[in-house]
């Protein structure tokens, strides 16, 4: 990975990702992940040299630094939170990439992202509450929130949402899968029996 073009090749691997170039300047060309719209990845020419500006866990930052000469500080950018990968062929092509990596891990983190994962765990013929769903995404205060993601699902297909209830076993509203009884004729599909627009917890809830 030597041009700016295997860089931006690389960049463009992950998931839900796209080049803009917000300054109409050519030097500057980033990669953004799509579902914030924040960079992850700058690329740019400085004193005839193609520098990479990744975000870096502040507690890793000076372990590349302290690695590698030519991972700096990053470039105006905030130096706590963004290290400057100089690209003069003496940091490893593995640890180049392991570093643009971490940095779109950091930038496309986010609430949503974890609900859908988590959602995404859930097996066939077993269903998980709202706040289990909020505690396995990293906050079990955010029971609402999983809520409102589930109804803005982008990927039903993959993300099966029909396999969360209420923290009584209670289906979602009509209106949550396109009409009614649609989750419920889901869950028989799945092989879970619905009785009254309620699911048995103790027998169906996921013990993960």
């Amino acid at each position: 990975m030597k041009t700016r073009e295997d860089v931006l090749e690389y960049g463009l691997s992950f998931p839900d990702t796209y080049i803009d170039a917000p300054f109409h300047d050519e030097n500057w060309q980033l990669v953004r992940y799509r579902g914030n719209k924040k960079a992850f990845l700058w690329t740019y020419i400085r004193s005839g040299v193609l520098n990479l500006n990744v975000k870096v866990d502040p507690s890793k930052a000076f372990f590349w630094r302290d690695i590698y000469t030519s991972v700096v500080p990053g470039y105006h950018q905030n130096k706590d939170h963004w290290n400057t990968i100089i690209m003069d062929g003496s940091v490893p092509e593995k640890d180049i990439k392991m570093m643009i990596a971490e940095s779109y891990d950091l930038i496309s983190d986010s609430p949503t992202k974890r609900i859908y994962e988590a959602v995404m765990q859930i097996p066939k013929g077993h269903v998980a509450t709202y706040s289990q769903i909020a505690k396995l995404a990293g906050n079990k205060k955010m029971a609402r929130a999983v809520g409102n993601a589930l109804h803005k699902n982008p990927d039903p297909d993959n993300i099966p949402c029909f396999r969360v209830v209420n923290a009584n076993g209670e289906l979602a509203g009509e209106f949550a899968f396109g009409g009614a009884g649609v989750q419920a004729a889901l869950l028989e599909a799945d092989g879970i029996k619905v009785i009254d627009g309620r699911v048995d917890l103790e027998k169906y809830q996921w013990k993960q």
